[in-house]
């Protein structure tokens, strides 16, 4: 026995439970597919599509004047001196012009591309959505000899007995003559109210948004008037936009710093085919190949500053949204300004390619092309579609851009260098600011995770009393394990020479992985967010070869600790071990004397064996000379270098913090020549007999 629900039953659902959405209906059901949206947004669209409407006449050479207005009762009204929609009947529907484009869905003079060469019109729906959506929409048309009139009430044709959409309305289809008009004057208003049904109660006609875009239209259409009324408030605010410089100025306009380039004119047109499906002349679709032109015009400007304002349009229609020709724009300026850099060498040749960002820095552009019938991804046309636009906008940029960049004219050659450098420039600070960014999480990582493996730890929490050892070579970590009191003694021992980090970026001595150890041990952090209560030792003691390689050592450890954990250095906290050079063995000692004694340095060993020699006190010759500390047993270690009883440390100052900041950049900076000074200074001190060789 089934458990389907009968709700689920197959036999329960039918052809009849299917709805079928004929001609307006579908938009009113489904609005959000044609608008977007039914808020403020969605509404300031359907102003949007009756301005583009006239804006088209205007592109095709037949209105110089757009007037737009608010009226105080909710509607909006558009006025142009375009031709007028046309007012005869259309053979396959027997209805006017104006009705057709009304109440019928893709239907208009922008298919084909005989009425409009460059359109923002592509689906042919947009005024009879709008008529849809309104509760009551108005059009007048002059056509010489007369004006006609026509209403419409959600879409359907009739007549309004009164003002506004609550007059008592009836229905009927056709023009009416309202009036004559004289020869050669052409145009057309439509006024609509939006239907409170469909748009929330919130959606308002905003003024400021019309303005902005009333503004953008004359720009985008030199010569062009275009006025935006508002007489919704207490006083009538109208401002009037006409503009004969085009997009060149409109970069100005938009432009917020100062100019590092004049504006550059981009300007070419390109070829491309595509299929289309045409009217023949019995009303039948039918596929044609047709050949298009994509006129490409772009303005552009580099400034001082950092921002990025970049505008483009298809035929006077905003894409926000871009497209694939703000694809090839980007692309090719990317493109280009790599080639003009690596030709130019600006740009090094270890240094890796520009990116988009590097290039857009500080630019204020304009991007326009115009074609017939675009592509646009959605009514709303945000997103221009059209592939060939991406490869044409690329070409005719790249040509006429590398032009600009290798100009020799005397008014473009700097102006190119200028911005070319600047790109550099953000080039370099990207990267920069990208090892700063890897270098502080690097920084975050280390001084949070655990301590390293080789670390031979303490047992002792005690700050004041604990002892970090930072041991040179294997060979002698083993002995020094032996030789400490594990209590309060921790060993670290690193591999040869750390990096010098008087020469290195923060981020290089983070990436060496001896540096990075001592800082993760001592476990107080690095540079300005150094603390140094949060450091696990109360002394840190650098314990090297007492050769020239232990003096290097200590010089770079000293270097390391300065730079990046100056706070001990100041508090006094860090030191260097002093291991013994020399070990003299007695034959005969006599009792209470030691067997062994240790000097520190050779004019101490010269002046102990004199001592012994006066005395008649018989040694083993030749004393033993230690190479390095792995040469020590652990006791040996212990009682000359580890053990607090009988060592000697000397504790690392700086008096003088600039002082001290000078020595170390005369010993461990970038500059050779200072450097190689000092050593031969000093190389009439050196006694030859103490070199190692």
């Amino acid at each position: 026995m089934s458990t389907r629900p009968a709700s689920l039953d197959h036999s329960s659902y039918t052809a009849r439970h299917l709805t079928v959405l004929e001609g307006l209906e579908a938009v009113r059901k489904r609005p959000g597919m044609y608008i977007g949206s039914t808020d403020t947004k969605g509404l300031m669209h359907c102003l949007w599509e009756v301005i583009d409407n006239a804006v088209d006449e205007a592109l095709a050479g037949a209105c110089t004047r757009i007037e737009v207005i608010l009226h105080a009762d909710g509607s909006a009204e558009v006025r142009d001196n375009g031709r007028g929609i046309p007012v005869d009947i259309e053979p396959r529907t027997k209805l006017s012009g104006v009705e057709v484009v009304f109440t019928r869905l893709h239907a208009g003079g922008k298919f084909g591309g005989i009425s409009y060469t460059a359109s923002g019109g592509l689906h042919g729906v947009g005024a009879s959505v709008i008529n849809a959506l309104s509760a009551r929409l108005d059009v007048e048309v002059d056509r010489p000899p007369a004006t006609w009139a026509m209403s419409f009430r959600r879409g359907v044709p009739g007549t309004f007995a009164g003002e506004g959409p609550r007059a008592p309305f009836t229905k009927k289809s056709g023009l009416t003559k309202i009036g004559r008009v004289k020869k050669g004057v052409t145009g057309t208003r439509v006024r609509f109210w939006p239907d409170r049904q469909i748009f929330t109660k919130d959606a308002v006609f905003v003024f400021d948004e019309l303005l902005t875009r009333a503004r953008q239209t004359a720009f985008l259409v030199p010569g062009l008037e275009v006025i935006a009324r508002d007489e919704r408030g207490e006083s009538v605010v109208e401002e009037r936009f006409c503009y004969q410089g085009g997009i060149a100025e409109y970069v100005e306009f938009l432009a917020p710093d100062e100019g590092v380039t004049d504006v550059i004119r981009l300007q070419g047109t390109g070829h491309f085919t595509e299929t289309v499906q045409v009217l023949d002349d019995k009303g039948h679709l039918t596929p044609r190949e047709v050949e298009r032109e994509l006129a490409v015009d772009i303005a552009l400007r580099w400034g001082t500053g950092y921002d990025t304002e970049i505008r483009s349009f298809v035929n006077v229609i905003a894409t926000t949204k871009g497209g694939t020709h703000v694809q090839g724009f980007e692309r090719a300026l990317t493109r280009t300004f790599n080639e003009v850099l690596r030709g130019t060498r600006l740009l090094r040749a270890n240094e890796a390619d520009v990116i988009k960002d590097d290039v857009l820095e500080g630019l204020t552009a304009v991007v326009t092309v115009r074609l017939a019938e675009p592509q646009f991804d959605g009514q709303t046309k945000e997103v221009l579609g059209t592939p060939a636009a991406s490869r044409i906008v690329a070409n005719v940029v790249s040509k006429q851009l590398k032009a600009f960049l290798t100009s020799t004219k005397r008014s473009e050659k700097p102006q190119a260098r200028a911005v070319l450098e600047k790109v550099v420039a953000a080039a370099r600070t990207r990267v920069a600011a990208r090892q700063h960014r890897e270098a502080q999480r690097r920084k975050n990582a280390l001084e949070s995770s655990a301590l390293p493996a080789k670390l031979a730890d303490c047992r002792s929490t005690d700050v004041d009393r604990s002892e970090l050892f930072i041991v040179e070579g294997d060979s002698a970590l083993g002995t020094a394990k032996l030789a400490r009191d594990s209590e309060f003694q921790a060993l670290l021992p690193i591999r040869g020479k750390i990096l010098n980090v008087q020469k290195a970026s923060v981020s290089d001595m983070l990436k060496n992985a001896e540096c990075a150890s001592i800082i993760q041990v001592v476990g107080a952090g690095s540079g300005r967010t150094f603390d140094i209560n949060q450091a696990r030792y109360g002394k840190i003691i650098f314990m090297a070869d007492a050769d020239s390689d232990g003096a290097h050592i200590r010089c770079l450890l000293t270097t390391l600790f300065w730079r990046y954990m100056r706070p001990l250095i100041e508090a006094g906290r860090v030191y260097t071990a002093v291991p013994p050079l020399h070990r003299i063995e007695l034959l005969n000692p006599k009792k209470g004397q030691d067997k062994y004694i240790y000097t520190y340095s050779d004019p101490e060993y010269q002046r102990v064996r004199s001592e012994l020699e006066k005395k008649g006190v018989r040694f083993k010759e030749p004393p033993q000379r230690y190479k390095g500390l792995g040469e020590m047993d652990a006791d040996q270690l212990a009682e000359t270098t580890m053990d607090p009883r009988s060592r000697t440390l000397r504790r690392i100052t700086a008096s003088a913090a600039e002082e001290a900041e000078k020595i170390f950049e005369l010993l461990m900076g970038n500059e050779v020549g200072p450097r190689k000074e000092f050593l031969i200074a000093g190389a009439q001190e050196l006694d030859e007999s103490r070199l190692d060789v």
